[in-house]
């Protein structure tokens, strides 16, 4: 089958968010965001230990008109937000939130994490929502590893998180058509993935090597696809782990400030206002003793 033609290749550039150095592959110079996905950060690092869980992480802070999703690929984060969610989510799962009218979280690592140290890798990316969906009802889905449907081959894994894969639908619901994977290949193992001909397509290696669609690219690459008929072909030369971000362009006009996603600038504005008034929830921290 006829493969994809790959549009660009751009490795991720280190940002400082925070005092905290990740990768963002997404936004980058030249590339806003690539419909409907509007931000990639991978965050890998050690944590030293000898930290309370109140000094890690990110502490309560509002979002509104978009997803915010978070792969956790080791180590484990804890959510909590202003809907009365509290839930830790561990190597394998996702972090499901759709912020819609608004909502406030805040993303923790568990005690035994902070207290003894030990590494951490987790990717957090974007989806903007059509604009008749920005004001619906949040809401929070946590996805364990183990809840999310596998296809394994030989030498490699997908998992799928939502839309569907070679008849295999994920858990998470979204509010326009997507397909977002993970996986992992072997050394000299391949797959192949069939996309629809209307989506907008970004592969990103979390690290190794290999071909994607005759093209070479290696760890922290983001490869965009032409939106055509066609397959995904990776050929791993090293072993690869990778995260697949696909779906139906949304073409409505990207209104963005700090954690809001809107479609103007007046709507950032209520947003703003709405956020100070406490309209998107307060959000009164739990922590272990």
């Amino acid at each position: 089958m006829k493969k994809k033609k790959v549009k660009t290749i751009i490795p991720a550039q280190k940002v400082n968010m925070g005092g905290h150095l990740l990768d963002q592959p997404l936004p980058v110079d030249g590339l806003d965001y690539v419909d409907p996905f509007l931000l990639i950060h991978h965050w890998k690092n050690e944590l030293p230990g000898g930290q309370r869980v109140q000094e890690a992480g990110v502490g309560p802070h509002p979002h509104r008109g978009f997803s915010p999703v978070t792969f956790v690929f080791k180590g484990e984060v804890n959510h909590q937000d202003s809907l009365g969610n509290n839930a830790l989510v561990s190597e394998g799962g996702t972090q499901w939130m759709f912020a819609g009218q608004g909502i406030t979280h805040s993303e923790r690592f568990p005690k035994h994490l902070v207290e003894n140290g030990g590494e951490l890798e987790f990717i957090q990316f974007w989806v903007n929502a059509p604009s008749e969906f920005k004001m619906k009802p949040a809401f929070y889905k946590p996805i364990s590893k183990e809840e999310t449907p596998l296809i394994e081959e030989e030498k490699s894994k997908i998992w799928v998180i939502t839309g569907e894969l070679n008849g295999i639908k994920g858990a998470a619901p979204t509010y326009s058509p997507q397909t977002l994977l993970r996986g992992e290949v072997k050394q000299n193992g391949t797959v192949e993935i069939s996309i629809p001909s209307s989506y907008n397509t970004i592969l990103y290696l979390l690290d190794g090597e290999g071909i994607a669609n005759g093209e070479e690219v290696i760890g922290k690459d983001m490869i965009v696809f032409e939106r055509e008929e066609g397959i995904i072909h990776f050929e791993a030369s090293d072993a690869t782990r990778f995260m697949l971000l696909s779906g139906e362009p949304i073409g409505e006009k990207v209104a963005s400030y700090g954690p809001f996603v809107m479609n103007n600038q007046t709507e950032i504005m209520e947003a703003l206002r709405d956020s100070q008034s406490g309209k998107m929830g307060i959000l009164i921290e739990e922590f272990p003793s």
